[in-house]
């Protein structure tokens, strides 16, 4: 069978960073062992590109757009740190350099477009629904199908964690529904031939007609290079528990910490918080305002190369994230065999299932707390159900979150987007 013809769109894609540049690079890398496809990314990725293999002017064209993303990076930082905003205020303020990366690609690629030089584009980031698209209608015109996606984002804040919103700076969550208002909104719902939902909670605010040509692929996957070697051996005693991540007030390492805190005093849990941040002192003074010291180990950031290793130390995830997207540390962690303990809300709950992990339920602070407590002292109290619930979470990672997986998913909405199949399910996201 002839392979579709796909003109890919990754405007962050870098197989040397972390977070959507190292999404938007997994994903791009393995749809371009599935189908003909060119990439088109921005010029600060060419070098890892080049690195990773790919020949820049054949298989990628790395796209100059500094003129314009130069300096919005610089006004932006420079906002950021005078007014505290967060991260909203970054995505909002990227939509500008992203049109300019558009426009130069348009210049680049818009005859060969006309022209059918390719069966589908793809737009696979940025992922933020946020940002939209001035090619779908362009493309349309062209009679070429544009997919979107996986976008994920705009999960709403849940109830009870205002202070986290403040804290975390996110004041633009008030005035979140104004990116509708933003040109190309309109235009990338009702153009796109199919938008790819990585969320349930993304796919529920798209406008009704958009919801009906959306197919749910959540965003993120593993690399089973980085992470293929299961936990074995023995649970350890006192139960290790990780948590990785940056240390923000969203993360809720502080919840964590306090939902441990007895049974780090009893010896018979330890933690082990991988990662850094801006709350690291608040983390640290925790630490030692709960006489925690012995039993917290608070190291510092691990390359993402070396993450594996680390967490093969621990038996558990610890992750009581209220406002994840994506979740992807939750499958790398699930991957290797770890029980994950995550909040019932947004990304997380939507991989972990009641046979690979716990989901917490709740409706305030005190009630996620309290619930993430109860399931660590399950696990300490009943460590032989922790190597096959891990085992169970390891199984549904590599059946469906490899980026292998993840593009072959794709390719069945290539087929129903040019007329060669049915429109894809790959499954509610409950499913065991």
């Amino acid at each position: 069978m002839k392979k579709i013809r796909v003109l890919l769109i990754a405007e962050a894609a870098n197989p040397e960073w972390v977070s959507v540049p190292l999404v938007g690079w997994s994903h791009a890398r393995a749809l371009l062992d599935e189908v003909d496809a060119h990439l088109v990314t921005q010029v600060r990725n060419s070098d890892a590109i080049a690195r990773a293999g790919l020949v820049e002017g054949e298989d990628f064209t790395a796209i100059d757009s500094e003129v314009v993303a130069a300096p919005m990076h610089r006004v932006m930082s420079f906002i950021r740190k005078v007014t505290g905003l967060g991260w909203q205020f970054d995505t909002a303020m990227q939509a500008i350099p992203y049109y300019y990366f558009e426009h130069r690609l348009w210049k680049l690629f818009g005859k060969r477009i006309k022209a059918g030089e390719w069966d589908v584009v793809h737009r696979l980031t940025p992922l933020s629904p946020t940002i939209p698209s001035r090619l779908a209608a362009r493309c349309k015109r062209a009679g070429v199908p544009f997919v979107w996606g996986p976008i994920n984002g705009g999960v709403p804040w849940p109830k009870g964690f205002e202070d986290v919103l403040r804290r975390e700076g996110e004041w633009l969550t008030y005035v979140r529904n104004a990116y509708k208002l933003m040109p190309g909104y309109a235009s990338t719902q009702r153009d796109s031939a199919c938008i790819v939902a990585g969320s349930i909670a993304t796919q529920s605010q798209l406008a009704p007609e958009a919801r009906e040509r959306s197919v749910y692929i959540p965003e993120n996957a593993i690399d089973e290079a980085r992470f293929g070697t299961p936990r074995s051996g023995p649970v350890s005693s006192p139960l290790s528990v990780a948590f990785v991540g940056r240390f923000v007030p969203y993360k809720g390492l502080d919840m964590l910490i306090e939902a441990s805190a007895d049974l780090v005093r009893a010896g018979k849990l330890k933690l082990d918080l991988i990662g850094d941040g801006p709350e690291r002192p608040a983390v640290l003074a925790q630490i030692e305002a709960l006489g925690l010291g012995d039993g917290i180990a608070a190291e510092g950031w691990v390359e993402h190369r070396d993450l594996q290793a680390r967490l093969l130390r621990s038996d558990v995830l610890g992750f009581p994230s209220v406002r994840e997207f994506g979740g992807g540390v939750v499958l790398e962690a699930m991957s290797l065999g770890l029980v994950p303990v995550v909040a019932d809300y947004a990304g997380p709950a939507e991989l972990v299932t009641e046979s690979t992990g716990f989901k917490i339920p709740f409706e305030s602070r005190e009630q996620l707390v309290a619930g993430t407590r109860a399931a660590l002292e399950h696990l300490v109290a009943h460590p032989e159900q922790i190597r096959p619930m891990g085992e169970q979470a390891r199984n549904r990672v590599l059946e469906k979150f490899t980026w292998p997986a993840k593009a072959r998913q794709m390719v069945e909405v290539y087929r129903w987007v040019t007329g060669q199949g049915e429109r894809p399910d790959v499954g509610t996201p409950f499913a065991n």
